[in-house]
């Protein structure tokens, strides 16, 4: 009987042991994040649908690419390249897309800004403004023109490339509060700026976005930058990759963002084989920081990439 009680003993540690390394596979395991809306119409050789994306189960985040006007005494526009019209409500039809999406568990952001369009703000009252028109029309609100129809989205995402910092967070902070005043289910922030640290337009700067530790998820694009995407080396965006991630205020989930193809960016495009390889740069900076996964941009330009590379991420 004694052995039998040590047995136990020894078996229950065991699997406590086993329990707890499993949860911290899961919790540390990646996933990868990608943006729709801006490759043409649903027609074959071009982006697709956005249920067809969803149900690729490549991805676990998919942003609504773009709301590319807003602020400055402008009514803010939905840009979604060729695939609807706003303005004549077709891109309506796109909720029952967005729910099947959510159903599935992937998250869906509304992203803001990109690089074209105007955009930015005067004033904290005019980011707070923005903040209760995006509620009204893509996430908890009840406006019946909604240019996504019914659809409520789980957030927003940041792209903002042009039209200074300013105001950022007001804008963050005021959607957090409505929010949370009308129990709305968990709202996701995310933000994605370029690697040369800090971005000119996010931060983390004093009074950016990424300084008021609202992002959820950070989207760091290692592209279009000589000096701290692929073309600086491995090293050079690992010690790049460290920067961001010792410095973001806050614990967000960190990406790699890189292209999916060399013809989805101006330079820094990394082939999927390169980059899942042993002691390359996948590997080296899932050791360091709050690794999220990597971010892919316009994957309709290689819908492989995000298949060859799932089961390293």
């Amino acid at each position: 009987m004694g052995n039998r009680s040590l047995e136990r003993k020894v078996l229950g540690s065991v699997l406590t042991i086993l329990v707890v390394l499993s949860a911290v596979n899961v919790s540390s395991a990646g996933q990868i994040a990608t943006y729709w809306g801006q490759s043409g119409n649903d027609d074959a050789g071009s982006e697709g649908s956005l249920a067809d994306l969803c149900n690729s189960n490549n991805y676990g985040i998919v942003m609504i690419a773009f709301l590319s006007a807003f602020g400055r005494g402008q009514t803010p526009v939905l840009n979604l390249a060729g695939h609807c019209d706003p303005a004549s409500g077709t891109c309506a039809t796109y909720a029952s897309d967005i729910a099947a999406c959510q159903s599935l568990g992937i998250k869906v952001l509304l992203s803001l800004g990109g690089g074209a369009g105007g955009y930015g703000f005067d004033s904290a009252d005019e980011a707070r403004q923005l903040a209760q028109y995006i509620w009204d029309n893509y996430l908890g609100g009840s406006n019946d023109n909604s240019p996504l129809g019914a659809a409520q989205l789980d957030g927003i995402d940041l792209d903002i490339e042009s039209g200074g910092p300013s105001y950022y967070p007001d804008l963050g902070g005021r959607l957090k509060e409505i929010a949370q005043n009308n129990n709305y289910k968990q709202l996701y922030m995310s933000a994605a700026p370029q690697c040369p640290y800090p971005d000119a337009s996010l931060g983390p700067a004093t009074g950016t976005f990424l300084d008021a530790s609202l992002a959820d998820f950070v989207f760091v694009q290692f592209y279009n930058n000589p000096d701290c995407d692929f073309r600086a080396g491995v090293s050079g965006m690992v010690s790049s990759w460290t920067q961001w991630t010792n410095n973001i205020p806050g614990t967000p989930q960190v990406f790699l963002g890189l292209p999916a193809s060399a013809a989805a960016a101006g330079g820094g495009y990394i082939d999927s084989s390169t980059l899942i390889e042993g002691g390359g740069v996948l590997e080296q900076i899932k050791m360091i920081g709050n690794y999220g996964g990597v971010m892919l941009w316009a994957p309709t330009t290689d819908r492989t990439y995000a298949s060859n590379i799932i089961a390293s991420v």
